[in-house]
């Protein structure tokens, strides 16, 4: 508890104070909360004085105020310095908001997106590099080269050996019986499935695997040709179709796209190349196409950005490193011709 020194004042027989009139140091401020409509009352004390002062007699009744000893004091000043000081919180800084950089192509869709990764394999400082490397490697390394179907030469981009490579039949008959087999399992998973993205990619006019079918039996009648089995480049690529189908419909399709756009970009050019150097020039029904292949791909295309609209940019990132895969798969089927 305080106590309160109290000096005698002139005034009425008793005096009110509000509470809050009273002036507390900062340490005594913490001991009580008063409602600042309470009011103190202070007795009135009666003194007399000496009798040899003002001739006997009483005095005034004397009105004692009470008063707070000032912080100067050894008290307040013991009492101040034990208190702790009270934390002051830091000032709130709001972090200025970063937008990050786009990607390549971002603006215009997620198919513009795997097109420049597409550019950056297939041409790094302005050569064409074709490297022996597996389409099971790391993704890390995705910016390197592998030889894809897009703008693919087969062996041509290699320094003294442009326009070097010569197709045979055998490679080639084992290039159509891979892609046969890609194409067919690209298009049995769109009708098969239940996933309902893939209810847009079904009977696109894209679909490859029938006019294959009729390509081989064309040569197996008119040039005696055996067809074999499908290699093993075309049966690890339709597998893994098959595993990342059930998995992930972005994955999917973006092997889809890439798929169709790497054969029409580039793969029915080296395709008609070998027919003009081994069949004499006969087109075969692989090559050909109901309508403008280009439209039909556009068609593809916007589909594929519609759905990559609501696509995370987790998952748009994965299709980035798809894409590289599918274009090294697709660069190993397309060595079959020369194989």
């Amino acid at each position: 508890m305080l106590s309160f020194p109290f000096t005698a004042l002139n005034s009425a027989s008793s005096l009110q104070l509000p509470f809050h009139s009273l002036v507390l140091s900062s340490s005594q401020s913490k001991l009580a909360a008063v409602s600042t409509h309470h009011f103190l009352s202070l007795p009135v004390q009666r003194s007399r004085r000496n009798a040899g002062m003002g001739g006997g007699g009483r005095t005034p009744p004397a009105i004692l105020c009470c008063s707070i000893p000032s912080s100067s004091s050894p008290a307040a000043g013991a009492d101040a310095s034990s208190s702790p000081a009270m934390p002051v919180a830091p000032p709130v800084v709001r972090k200025r908001k970063r937008y990050r950089k786009p990607y390549p192509g971002e603006v215009k869709g997620i198919t513009e997106e795997m097109r420049f990764v597409a550019m950056r394999l297939r041409n790094i400082k302005g050569k064409y590099t074709h490297k022996n490397k597996t389409a099971s490697d790391s993704d890390s390394d995705e910016g390197e080269s592998q030889s894809s179907e897009e703008g693919e030469g087969a062996g041509e981009g290699n320094e003294g050996e442009s326009e070097t490579w010569m197709p045979s039949m055998e490679g080639f008959v084992k290039y159509l019986v891979a892609s046969k087999l890609v194409f067919n399992t690209v298009e049995r998973i769109l009708d098969k499935s239940d996933d309902v993205s893939y209810t847009h990619f079904r009977k696109t006019g894209l679909e490859r695997s029938e006019a294959l079918e009729k390509d081989l039996q064309w040569l197996a009648e008119h040039h005696g040709i055996e067809i074999p089995k499908p290699s093993n480049q075309g049966v690890v690529y339709a597998q893994y179709l098959e595993h990342i189908a059930e998995g992930s419909a972005p994955l999917f399709l973006s092997h889809l796209y890439n798929i169709y756009f790497s054969h029409i970009a580039g793969g029915q050019v080296i395709a008609t190349q070998v027919c003009d150097k081994l069949l004499e020039g006969e087109v075969l029904e692989f090559l050909q196409w109901e309508g403008d292949a280009q439209e039909l791909l556009k068609g593809l295309r916007e589909k594929v950005n519609m759905l990559g609209e609501h696509w995370s940019r987790d998952e748009k990132n994965r299709c980035l490193k798809e894409t590289s895969k599918c274009f090294k798969y697709m660069g190993q089927i397309v060595r079959l011709i020369i194989l």
